[in-house]
């Protein structure tokens, strides 16, 4: 795996930043807090990011235990509660969690989210382990310093039956290209301070103790980033050219997320 920078920083400083800007929160021009931002801050991802419910699965997880590691300010969060699930979501970010209980405030779920402070590589610290039927991080443990130990203690809180989705940044992608290139960089805001990328073999590597059933790569971001902060969606010329085959085989091929679902190794 490779950072974007050559220097290891602390958690501080990965929580710092996330404070200062927490991920998607000016995903709406709405007073934030309000339903109507949280309306358009979710429909604005899964806009720009439609693999996500598809990946997630959310209705599948009815009636089931959620465990979230990196909640952000809790667009799956709340779409897993929305679908019946019992949700526990942690988040490293004290700015992000005070966002994420808002929303689960609006929406009226809180009865089923328990919200976590804690450091991804700390889990156990704050959770007693306890079985999950599905452990979800998605675009997180890229931006820890050290992604093996969370993923270490996210096997604490797996059981024979349990399954991981886990989204991590891939080193053969077109974003990587623009950011090798100096044309693009890992986030919407300048400065992050770790951002890690990963081969499939890397992924594999860095999952020690699962055994990976599915691996593939997506999402380009095909929009531009001009218009894209004024909310207006039009398509990169070199994108719009493109048939929509054959743009969803270049990100088949280059997308930016590596989608990884895995379960404990020898489970059956």
């Amino acid at each position: 795996m490779r950072m974007t920078s050559s220097q290891l920083v602390s958690i501080d400083t990965v929580k710092a930043y996330w404070d200062a800007r927490p991920c998607n929160i000016r995903h709406s021009r709405q007073p934030v807090g309000t339903r109507q931002y949280f309306d358009e801050v979710e429909a604005r991802k899964y806009r720009v990011e439609p693999h996500i419910p598809g990946f997630a699965q959310f209705e599948r997880w009815k009636g089931k235990k959620v465990l979230e590691v990196g909640c952000g300010i809790g667009t799956d969060t709340i779409n897993f509660a929305r679908a019946g699930a019992q949700v526990t979501a942690v988040e490293l970010s004290a700015e992000s969690l005070a966002v994420a209980r808002q929303r689960a405030a609006v929406f009226g779920l809180e009865k089923q989210i328990r919200f976590v402070a804690a450091n991804a590589e700390q889990l156990s610290k704050a959770l007693a382990p306890e079985p999950f039927d599905l452990v979800y991080s998605f675009g997180v443990i890229h931006h820890t310093p050290h992604p093996e130990r969370a993923a270490a203690e996210m096997r604490r809180f797996i059981s024979p039956s349990s399954e991981l989705r886990l989204m991590v940044y891939a080193r053969n992608s077109w974003k990587r290209i623009m950011i090798d290139a100096g044309l693009d960089q890992p986030e919407a805001q300048s400065g992050c301070p770790i951002a890690f990328t990963y081969t499939p073999e890397e992924a594999r590597a860095l999952l020690a103790g699962f055994e990976v059933v599915e691996l593939r790569q997506d999402h380009i971001f095909p929009f531009v980033i001009e218009k894209y902060v004024r909310y207006e969606y039009e398509v990169a010329p070199w994108f719009a050219a493109m048939p929509q085959e054959m743009f969803r085989a270049l990100e088949a091929s280059l997308g930016w997320h590596l989608l990884v679902v895995a379960r404990p190794a020898g489970a059956r």
